[in-house]
């Protein structure tokens, strides 16, 4: 006991210190001495303070640049080796490979633990770099299980239904909010317009309800045929009358003489302000608020302009990884940029111009949106895996191994010990930074590629 008390005094009495008990990053000292004074995660030259306030982060300016790429070492000399304006780290071209260590925010540990780590003004998943992680994943909400969780997978301060990535989730409409999940296979279940089981359909469009041996669902799974004249075929979900419109989308409903039916479409247009802002289907066809010609073409013009401002069909607002019209889809994903008739927008999501094994390895920019190669998403991300593995020494190659499953790691750690640059930069196996840091492979002991940095 007389050897705990003395610890408990100081425990008590304990405060902590008003700055780093090492300093702050201020001079060459401390600038070079391979330690994070401050504590802030950034160390020497990588440390924003340094490149301020010292001599020894400074860029150094040779009498003629002698014109490389800036690349490996040459993005830790401080010189503007290809004399475009930018020196190692602020360099695009450095920051385009990971191996050289300039982007700090790449895990899920980093893209949610509420610090910007790389000091650039953005933290977590406001980040681009985890917005886009290769393999972050806790800056997506969009699905059945994300959208339930109780949890803001992508750190935008929007919970489950409150997110409107959401949006598109049956489980997210009004009626749904707070009902516990469960089997959908009760009559309840299959007509309360909620997607009880979480996989993505609702109702009669789960085959659990659909294919049920139950005959009061199959009752209420099998369309009243004719026509779409009543409140109970104008509300059932069915296109009834095989005209290809269901419900208030059909004439027969929203522009029927009943004042019932009327009253009931009339509640679930799309055709107000609040209504065309709630990232909701409101009219259940399948477009949601300024992607509606009810929102998009409205005689409202408070409307009109503030799909204006929502639109997603420029070069720029294409190209951005934003959900610039918050419907759900992003980028060329979105028919508004994939269909465009803008011909520098088709250009851009035509096919992809940047997303197969010779464009991704060219260096080139052949999209036109200022990323090269394995810098731009299009490549690291590319749905082709022929078109990923000129950006990813772990990626699966059809042809050279019996395909696998997805969760099958033995592929992945394959080619991060054959001892091949298989993706030709220059880096190979676990000393290339997707081996290194690939959930799925587990050969690649610590530390890992930018673990170290000095």
């Amino acid at each position: 006991m007389k050897y705990l008390l003395p610890f408990f005094l100081v425990a008590c009495s304990y405060e902590m210190p008003s700055q780093p008990v090492l300093g702050y990053e201020f001079n060459d000292a401390a600038c070079s001495d391979t330690v994070d004074n401050d504590q802030d995660g950034l160390i020497d030259c990588e440390d924003p303070d340094c490149l301020l306030a010292s001599t020894h982060c400074g860029e150094q300016v040779p009498v003629l640049p002698d014109g490389r790429p800036e690349t490996g070492l040459l993005c830790r000399d401080q010189i503007d080796n290809d004399d475009n304006g930018q020196f190692d780290c602020g360099d695009p071209a450095c920051r385009e490979q990971m191996e050289n260590c300039c982007v700090l925010e790449f895990t899920n540990e980093t893209c949610s633990d509420g610090v910007d780590n790389d000091q650039n003004g953005f933290a977590d998943c406001e980040d681009f770099a985890c917005r886009m992680g290769l393999f972050v994943t806790v800056c997506f909400e969009g699905d059945a299980d994300t959208c339930r969780d109780g949890l803001d997978n992508d750190g935008d301060g929007d919970v489950d239904c409150d997110d409107s990535s959401c949006a598109r989730d049956a489980s997210c409409s009004s009626a749904c909010v707070g009902l516990p999940s469960g089997s959908e296979d009760s009559i309840e279940r299959c007509t309360d317009g909620c997607d009880n089981d979480g996989n993505g359909y609702a109702d009669c469009r789960d085959r659990s309800c659909s294919q049920s041996q139950d005959p009061e669902v199959v009752a209420a799974c099998t369309p009243d045929q004719g026509p779409e004249e009543t409140l109970a075929r104008c509300s059932d979900g069915f296109d009834n009358d095989d005209n290809g419109y269901v419900d208030c989308n059909d004439f027969g409903c929203s522009r029927s003489r009943n004042e019932a039916i009327l009253a009931y479409c009339a509640e679930r247009m799309e055709n107000t302000l609040e209504r065309c802002a709630d990232g909701i289907d409101n009219d259940g066809n399948g477009y949601i608020d300024c992607n509606d010609f009810g929102c998009s073409r409205s005689d409202d013009q408070a409307i009109v302009s503030m799909c204006a401002e929502r639109v997603e069909d420029s070069v720029e607002t294409c190209s951005d990884g934003e959900d610039n019209d918050q419907d759900g889809y992003v980028d060329c994903d979105d028919f508004s940029c994939s269909q465009s008739e803008n011909d520098e927008v088709a250009a851009l999501c035509g096919g992809d111009p940047e997303a197969t094994f010779e464009a991704c390895s060219d260096g080139i920019d052949n999209d036109g949106n200022g990323y090269t190669d394995c810098a731009d998403y299009s490549c690291r991300d590319a749905e082709d895996p022929s078109a990923r593995q000129a950006c990813q020494e772990s990626v699966f190659r059809p042809g050279t191994f019996p395909a696998p499953s997805p969760q099958d790691i033995g592929w992945a750690n394959a080619y991060c010990e054959d001892g091949l640059d298989n993706d030709g930069d220059g880096y190979i196996d676990c000393a290339d930074w997707d081996c290194s840091w690939n959930p799925l492979v587990t050969i690649c002991q610590g530390p890992r590629v930018c673990e170290e940095r000095e």
